[in-house]
């Protein structure tokens, strides 16, 4: 019997599985907000929507808990990729998905796939491309000010916007008293994401993080790939480091061609039927699949 939905977990991080082939569930807008709400809904950092099938390429949408849609996460990454190999719809152990922030590959390196490598493609620090308002340039060093405080801030995408600030000590409070205010700054056209950085040896760095659309999360991949690109660009770490983060480590190597390549576990929490009360909520309005394939046309 296919199951409802599907929950997996990367170092804290967790993430709802909605399948299009197996649900036509809703999963627009205020009802995304719904389900990813911890008393109200299942509760999760997000949904992530698939798998979407175009010309054989594996489409993923993935839904911040806000109603946005992000362009690329690499925890959701990883926790898809596993409920790919769960669910029986990809039997190699190497493979490619699709986001909005493109096409990354995927290595699974244990045989329940709970340790995955993924490819997050190269950094870059153009403001065009993260985007950051103003003139065309790489954003580094760069002074901003929040409040009263004057900070300096990196930007970098890798996928999607990051937003570093290098800081002596770092924590839970900090990030969730700065990070909205950083998310949300008019310098950032599309918003961004947040990592306060500590750096601790060449080898090891360590962030808190405010997530775009999710606020407070205990880790992230593309935040552990971002921290760890503009450590390494500003000479404070070697190619090779691991990302110490409130939920666990997420291993990261820069490679010659400047890849960035991520290390990281999963593992599945729940599986189950939503009640009939929350499909009440949440079907009759919008169909997802309908929405996609309007949005293909």
């Amino acid at each position: 019997m296919e199951m409802d939905y599907y929950k997996y977990q990367a170092l804290g991080n967790d993430y709802i599985v909605i399948d299009p082939n197996k649900s036509n569930l809703n999963v627009m807008n205020e009802n995304v907000k719904l389900l990813c709400d911890r008393n109200f809904g299942i509760g999760s950092d997000g949904i992530l929507y698939g798998p979407i099938y175009e010309n054989e390429i594996i489409k993923l949408r993935i839904l911040n808990p806000d109603g946005s849609e992000a362009e690329k996460s690499g925890n959701g990454i990883r926790i898809f990729a596993k409920y790919l190999i769960d669910s029986g719809y990809v039997k190699d152990r190497a493979f490619q998905i699709s986001t909005l922030g493109g096409t990354v590959n995927i290595e699974v390196l244990d045989e329940n796939a709970t340790l995955l490598r993924v490819d997050m493609g190269v950094a870059s620090f153009l403001s065009e491309e993260i985007p950051v308002n103003g003139a065309l340039r790489e954003v580094i060093n760069e002074k901003l000010l929040i409040g009263d405080h004057e900070y300096r801030i990196n930007c970098v995408t890798v996928g999607n916007p990051h937003c570093v600030i290098l800081c002596s000590d770092i924590s839970e409070r900090l990030a969730k008293e700065l990070g909205p205010k950083f998310e949300s700054n008019s310098i950032f056209p599309n918003r961004t994401n947040v990592q306060f950085l500590k750096i601790m040896d060449k080898n090891n760095i360590q962030i808190e993080i405010w997530e775009r659309g999710a606020g407070y999360t205990l880790a992230s991949g593309s935040s552990s790939c971002a921290a760890a690109s503009v450590a390494y660009k500003l000479g404070l770490a070697e190619n090779k480091m691991k990302v110490h983060m409130a939920g666990g480590v997420i291993e990261i190597e820069i490679t010659s061609s400047g890849h960035i390549v991520m290390t990281g576990s999963v593992y599945g929490v729940s599986q189950g039927f939503f009640h009939k009360d929350l499909l009440k909520r949440v079907n009759g309005k919008i169909d997802a699949r309908r929405v996609i394939k309007e949005k293909k046309t």
